[in-house]
């Protein structure tokens, strides 16, 4: 599993010219399932996201990254992105040989989708396996690359 996570202050996915998800400050998730994946993964990566120390509580410049998306109240938009798992060693045509099938793929996005939103976080979503146009505003910039 690959994610890579963006905080932001603004996002939106778009599918056919229509707005499918949209936060305001939080998190977007940029998540690739791949071979060998399953839920145990998921649920660590899920508790991992949710603890990291990765907002400021805006009082003073000691309290940056501080805070996690739980403890601000942010929203996480989670984009479906396969890509993720392109490899480009050999030739200019990316290969995705490590990227989960897409039927396993989907149940496990979907397993990922379904307990965030358990957890209690609001969660937004793209549409799996669909063309996105994804909006978003990075704050700080702060990106990171997550992997197990």
């Amino acid at each position: 599993m690959k994610i890579v996570l963006q905080r932001v202050s603004r996002a939106m996915v778009d599918v056919r010219d229509e707005t499918v998800g949209e936060i305001a400050d939080g998190l977007v998730l940029l998540l690739a399932i791949g071979v060998g994946d399953d839920e145990k993964k998921a649920d660590k990566m899920i508790e991992k996201i949710l603890k990291l120390k990765i907002f400021s509580d805006g009082v003073d410049s000691d309290s940056f990254m501080q805070k996690s998306v739980v403890d601000v109240g942010g929203a996480v938009l989670v984009v479906s992105q396969f890509t993720l798992y392109g490899d480009t060693d050999k030739g200019t045509k990316p290969s995705f040989t490590q990227s989960a099938p897409p039927d396993q793929a989907r149940e496990l996005y979907e397993y990922f989708v379904k307990k965030m939103r358990e957890i209690g976080v609001r969660t937004e979503t793209g549409e799996f396996g669909e063309h996105m146009e994804l909006n978003l505003v990075n704050d700080g910039p702060v990106t990171l690359i997550l992997e197990n």
